[in-house]
Order: C-alpha cells, then sequence, then structure tokens
C-alpha cells in the first residue's frame, strides 16, 4: 500500500507540478514501482510492454473510428443540424432542455473537447437572440457532454475501463445510460436554476460562424449516423432474449456486435451519409480523419501508459495484496473504486487518467469479491468527473469561453462535475441493489 501511495503521489507530482507528458510520467512510475515492488530488472521492460500491447490491442480500432466518426459529424454540420432540430421541435420555453438534449445525443459519438467547442457557439447564438443568462443555458448542455465523456463508450476512459475488467460494452452502455438521464437533468437543468445570476458575457472571439442551412445534411441522416454506433450496440443487446438459436445467426450477429466492427460500419455509413453523399471528396474526407487521428493520439498514449502501470502492479502481485488488505476497510469495492478515481482526478485533473489508474489499482476486487464488472466502469467513471479545479483543461475551457471569473467558475462548472459524480456513484449503487 506504501508502495502504492508513493507512485501515485509520484505520478500526481510529474504531470502536475513537474509538467511532464503524462505518457511519460506513467512509464517512470511503472519502472519505480517495478523496482519498489521487487520485480527482476529484465521483466520490468516485458511486463511494461504486455501492459501497453494488452490495453491498446483493445482499444486503438475504438477510439480511433470513434474520432473519426466524431470529426464527420461536426464538419458536416450534422451536429448543427441535430441541434437546431431539437431548438425548433421545443420553441423558445424549452429551448434549454433541447440544448441538454443536442449535447447528449452529440456527446455520444464526439469527444468532450470537440463537442464542447462545436456547442460553444450555439449556446451562444440562443443566448444573443433570446437574451438569456449564459450559464443558465449553457452549463447543462455541457453537463450532458461532460456525462457522456466519463459513463458512455466509445468515450475512452469507459471503453478502456471495458476492456480492463473484462466487462460487456453493450450491457456496460445500457446501464450507463440509466444512471446518465437523471444525472444530467439534476446536474443540468435543475441545478443551473441556481446560477441565473451569474454575471458572463462570453466574448465575440469565440463565436463560430455556423454553416448555412443548404449546406446542411437532412435531419433524418444527421440523427440517424451520429446514433448509429448506439442503435448496433443496442440491437446486439437485446439479441440474445429474442430466443434466435439458429447458430450461424448468432456467429454473425457476434461479429457484427463487436464494438470495433460497430464502429467500423457506423464510420462507412458516415462517409457516404455525411460525406460522399453531401458533395465532400474522399480527400476532404481522408484530411479529417488524420485531424481526427491526430486529437486523439495522447490519449491514446495516456491509455497506453496507464495499461504498462497496471500491468507492472499484475506482475508483482501486489493487486491481490491490496485487495485483501482493503477489505479490511470494509468499505463497499464500488465505493473504493469510486474513491480513489476521485482523489486521483482531484489531484491530476484529468478524467481519463484517473479512471485508468483507479482501474489499475482496484482490477483484482473484481474478481475477488465478484462485483460486476459493468457497474465497476461505471463507478470508476462517476468517480474521474469529481470536482474538476484550475488543473482540469475543461475548467479553463468553460471559463474562458463563458468569460467568467474563478468563483463564479467553481459555483458552476466545479459544483456540476461534483454532482455528476455523486449522482452517478448513487446510480451505480441503486442498480447493484436491483440486479442483486
Amino acid at each position: 500500500m506504501l508502495v502504492i501511495l508513493i507512485c501515485i503521489i509520484l505520478l500526481i507530482l510529474l504531470v502536475s507540478w513537474g509538467k511532464v507528458n503524462p505518457f511519460l510520467a506513467f512509464l517512470l512510475v511503472s519502472i519505480a514501482a517495478g523496482l519498489m515492488l521487487g520485480i527482476p530488472v529484465n521483466k520490468i521492460t516485458t511486463s511494461i510492454q504486455k501492459g501497453i500491447g494488452d490495453i491498446l490491442g483493445g482499444l486503438v480500432i475504438i477510439i480511433c473510428l470513434g474520432a473519426m466518426l466524431g470529426k464527420l459529424v461536426a464538419a458536416s454540420g450534422a451536429a448543427q443540424q441535430i441541434a437546431g432540430a431539437l431548438v425548433r421541435l421545443v420553441g423558445e420555453k424549452y429551448i434549454q432542455w433541447a440544448l441538454v438534449a443536442a449535447g447528449f445525443i452529440i456527446g455520444i459519438p464526439l469527444f468532450y473537447g470537440i463537442g464542447f467547442v462545436l456547442m460553444v457557439p450555439l449556446i451562444f447564438s440562443v443566448v444573443y437572440k433570446y437574451k438569456l443568462p449564459a450559464v443558465f443555458i449553457g452549463l447543462p448542455m455541457i453537463a450532458s457532454l461532460s456525462v457522456t465523456h466519463g459513463f458512455l463508450p466509445p468515450h475512452p476512459s469507459p471503453s478502456a475501463l471495458v476492456v480492463l475488467f473484462h466487462a460487456n460494452m453493450a450491457t456496460t452502455f445500457i446501464y450507463g445510460l440509466s444512471i446518465a438521464i437523471p444525472a444530467i437533468i439534476l446536474a443540468g437543468p435543475v441545478f443551473a436554476r441556481f446560477l441565473k445570476r451569474i454575471p458572463s458575457e462570453p466574448l465575440a472571439t469565440f463565436r463560430a460562424e455556423e454553416l448555412p442551412d443548404e449546406k446542411l445534411p437532412g435531419t433524418f441522416i444527421s440523427f440517424f449516423t451520429a446514433l448509429l454506433p448506439v442503435i448496433l450496440l443496442m440491437l446486439t443487446a437485446f439479441f440474445p432474449y429474442l430466443g434466435i438459436k439458429n447458430a450461424t445467426a448468432l456467429k454473425v450477429m457476434a461479429f457484427v456486435g463487436d464494438p470495433s466492427i460497430v464502429m467500423l460500419i457506423a464510420l462507412l455509413v458516415a462517409t457516404y451519409t455525411l460525406g460522399t453523399r453531401q458533395g465532400m471528396s474522399m480527400a476532404t474526407i481522408s484530411i479529417h480523419f488524420t485531424d481526427a487521428v491526430k486529437d486523439i493520439a495522447l490519449i491514446l498514449l495516456i491509455t497506453a501508459g496507464s495499461g504498462a502501470f497496471k500491468e507492472v502492479l499484475v506482475a508483482s502481485g501486489v493487486d491481490k495484496e491490496i485487495a485483501g488488505s482493503l477489505r479490511s476497510f470494509n468499505m463497499p469495492p464500488l465505493v473504493l473504486g469510486w474513491l480513489i478515481a476521485a482523489i486521483i482526478r482531484i489531484s491530476l485533473g484529468s478524467a481519463t487518467v484517473a479512471g485508468l489508474t483507479a482501474a489499475g489499482i482496484v482490477s483484482g476486487l473484481v474478481v475477488s469479491e465478484h462485483v460486476d464488472p459493468n457497474l465497476m466502469v461505471l463507478a470508476i467513471g462517476a468517480g474521474s468527473l469529481a470536482f474538476s479545479h484550475v488543473n482540469d483543461s475543461g475548467f479553463w475551457l468553460f471559463k474562458e469561453y463563458f468569460n467568467l471569473s474563478m468563483k463564479d467558475t467553481f459555483k458552476s462548472w466545479s459544483m456540476m462535475e461534483s454532482l455528476v459524480s455523486v449522482i452517478g456513484l448513487a446510480g451505480v449503487l441503486v442498480i447493484n441493489l436491483v440486479i442483486k
């Protein structure tokens, strides 16, 4: 336990104080952990390489294809069409709820940073048009993006946790969806009612030009393409309950339902519906895909580094020691996973790093305590969203785009993230009681 504590403190200091690249920090901490835990020197590098290979082998396809899909949804104007359609559907009175729905739908295929930058211009256009408080209107939509980022595959952290815990992607998504909706409502529109008086004058610099209506893809195509990965995952989740016994059909469904194949199918469909069908050349589409991979390269490296750290812990046998030691705390494993992720999140700022580091520490508990791996994914995902503050890039994005003071950013953004985290844990514990 002391070695693990020292390694976590070292990781925190390297990333937050030393400003070391998280991937490099993970490698250094993994080597230090291996030495302190008594792993033979010649086996430390082998463990690191195995850890990197194991986690990236199951994730590279999902994360890269998900990034490409998100980039195409953004570049084609499909995200703008989705948001606009929702606002037109509900009218001015329920604009806030429309933006929440838009953020949720768009947040599923889009990575948080891309979704934030994409949605902020829409928020500001509504704020200026209807003379509404910016934080009151904008925070619920941002809450939607944050929740999907922390709870729902194919986002990097929940996807990586699914692989690490050998959970089921479709089941995790369904559980995550049932938790995400109340978390968004409570931490979004309900909480935002207390923020109407926060002064905010969004900077005109951040108001991007929207595409003209004639260049936008159709409403149905936009919704269908953005939600296709969700549709396919849900179909494969419900397929076993149809009672079909045909061996060939089961094999085909197992193949089509694999998350990598789901993302590939969705991307191929999007390449046509949002790309070539809209007059976009394959050369332009390829540029968008290349840019998307560049955007998530660091996420892949951080994920790889966390896999190395986890493998060193496993190779040393310390995960079993930790599992045995933690039993004496008499703390439920799901709560413990949430707490560790929350502490690392508050210390490091990165939700992805927090989630993946916590997973490496509690992975032994999932098997030894017979914990539902899908719920552990969500418990750690919820913990990884706790209290975002000055060491988190999301904190500064929100502050600068909405032109807020530090105090008001803490009152709005940091509190919203903390509410999402606590509500997420409560949802996990409720589901755990129901399914037992």
